[in-house]
């Protein structure tokens, strides 16, 4: 009876709009498992054909790469979505669980469980084919994509192939300046939809072999989007900061958490070298286990090296589609195995789900939700007037953007908010290990702050003092003025008499400003801020002690 009704749903795709809702419940089985021994056929460890020097031997070819060749260079992201649940049942998901605490008959490829779709994966990835400027496909399906890994239950991954949701978009972006600055446009091939497979976990000893593997099948049916790039990156640099790019979009549109250390964000990249000049793509290799962004962009110059190394001792045919691992202690790529071929994965039709509709509606009301993404708020900064390193640290973090923009909504002069934000609000923040969300202080007191500095009520040293009493226990900008009784002294016989005092206590320091050692001006400021106690007007300061050390004596 079961099976008669979730298999009726194939007859009747799902049709979605702004108000369609599917709800399904289910009887969920936990359970723990642990193998004993697991095959772990995923590598396959074969000895480097060419050794190359990861120094000497590694700049030498990326030099000549630059002059003779040219590196072609696609990325496929794995982004996991932060659903409530996973992608085809109701059991949750949470990183670090303890093993095989997260899964039911469906999640583990249990015969006779039939899934059913998460419509917020769709929500999902609605929301990042827009934001990538992509064509939508209103009309997608699912597919099956067989193979064998013993941390995937069913034999098979449900994925999307030949109509994936999301198609022809692109990518802007900025380079930073330490790497050439530019702006840079990259293509998107495509988006779809997907389940991940588990996860297996490797302990030394056991009883049967020196390492055993065991099976964690909490992250099987995750779901997760795969954005593929087009070949359109050539070096390192630019690969890691499409990377870069992307998680801040997924963050930007809070379909994910983007953290790559938690698996989050997963890049495998595509290189090829080919002669400058040559219009046919040279052979592809794949290169896995990137973890972080500088990883991307040091595997890329390795393999690159590796494989200038070989056409330049006409051993191009070594060069064999395969994937290849990147190991980070070593520094280099080394073969996992030979990659397969879209036939190896025999796809199909998913006959255990419908079509995926979607009405313009639906699509309309998604692209009206959409916050401002990192390269709209970019422009933007820039057309205030702010410096590209500006605009690319503020824009980098969602977070630190939405608190400089209300920091400028409350009227805070927009270059001098910057300078607060970037200088001693982040030196903070990475002294405290705090994020912009933990610290005390608001947007309204730093533009109170800011205002009172401007307007004379306070110096700038002042200033400093109130805002590290902000930012660590909070606070108003007014009550700590009047608490401390901190408000800048602007009368100029009171200065004249700190002047006075300070010069006839260093009457050696006043003989030498006298005879040329005019540097010493800042000696006495500094001596005359003192005895004020950080409270005397700056400029007026300044004004009378010229005055004083350059009257004759």
């Amino acid at each position: 009876m079961a099976s008669t009704i979730f298999r009726s749903l194939h007859s009747h795709p799902f049709l979605f709009h702004p108000t369609a809702l599917i709800r399904r419940k289910y009887v969920i089985l936990y359970c723990t498992m642990r193998s004993a021994q697991t095959q772990t056929a995923t590598q396959e460890k074969v000895k480097p054909q060419v050794k190359v020097s990861p120094h000497s031997t590694q700049s030498k070819a990326l030099e000549k790469a630059s002059k003779d060749y040219e590196a072609v260079i696609g990325i496929e992201t794995h982004v996991q979505l932060n659903t409530l649940t996973k992608a085809f049942c109701s059991c949750p998901y949470n990183y670090g669980s303890p093993p095989n605490t997260s899964v039911c008959p469906i999640c583990m490829g249990l015969p006779g469980a039939l899934p059913v779709l998460n419509l917020k994966v769709i929500e999902s990835a609605v929301k990042v084919g827009l934001a990538l400027n992509c064509k939508l496909s209103l009309n997608s399906k699912f597919d099956r994509k067989q193979y064998f890994y013993p941390d995937l239950p069913k034999g098979y991954q449900i994925s999307q192939f030949d109509v994936p949701i999301a198609t022809s978009g692109y990518i802007d972006l900025d380079l930073p300046l330490e790497f050439g600055g530019g702006h840079r446009k990259f293509g998107i091939t495509r988006v779809h939809m997907e389940e991940d497979a588990g996860k297996l976990l490797h302990s030394e000893g056991g009883s049967y072999s020196q390492e055993t593997a065991e099976v964690d099948l909490n992250r099987a049916g995750v779901p997760l989007l795969e954005i593929v790039s087009e070949p359109d990156m050539r070096n390192g640099i630019e690969a890691a900061e499409y990377a870069a790019e992307l998680q801040r979009l997924v963050r930007y549109l809070g379909v994910s958490n983007g953290n790559m250390q938690e698996g989050s964000l997963r890049c495998d990249v595509n290189i090829s070298v080919r002669p400058i000049g040559q219009l046919q793509f040279g052979t592809k290799v794949e290169i896995k286990n990137l973890n972080s962004f500088s990883s991307v962009s040091r595997a890329i110059d390795y393999e690159i090296s590796r494989q200038v190394l070989l056409h330049s001792q006409g051993q191009d045919k070594e060069i064999v589609q395969e994937t290849r691992l990147w190991e980070e202690g070593a520094q280099k790529t080394v073969t996992m195995r030979k990659k397969e071929g879209l036939a190896d994965y025999r796809y199909f039709p998913e006959p255990d789900l419908p079509g995926v509709f979607l009405t313009t509606d639906y699509v309309d009301g998604i692209r009206n939700s959409l916050p401002e993404l990192p390269e709209t708020k970019r422009r933007r900064y820039e057309k205030m007037g702010l410096s590209m390193q500006d605009v690319l640290f503020l824009a980098n973090d969602m977070n630190v953007a939405e608190f400089f923009d209300t920091t400028i909504t409350k009227g805070a002069d927009v270059k001098l908010a910057t300078n607060w934000i970037m200088g001693d609000i982040a030196a903070y923040m990475k002294n405290e290990k705090l994020t912009i969300n933990e610290i005390k202080l608001t947007p309204q007191e730093l533009a109170e702050l800011i205002a009172s500095i401007k307007d004379g009520t306070i110096s700038g040293k002042i200033g400093k003092e109130i805002l590290f009493e902000l930012l660590a226990k909070g606070g108003t900008v007014k009550g700590l003025i009047e608490a401390k009784d901190l408000v800048q002294i602007v009368d100029p016989a009171e200065i004249e008499k700190w002047v006075e005092k300070v010069l006839s206590e260093n009457p050696k320091q006043l003989e030498q400003y006298r005879g040329g050692k005019t540097k010493l001006q800042g000696y006495f400021a500094g001596q005359v801020m003192k005895l004020s106690k950080g409270k005397a007007n700056p400029g007026l300061l300044n004004k009378i002690l010229l005055e004083k050390l350059n009257a004759k004596s």
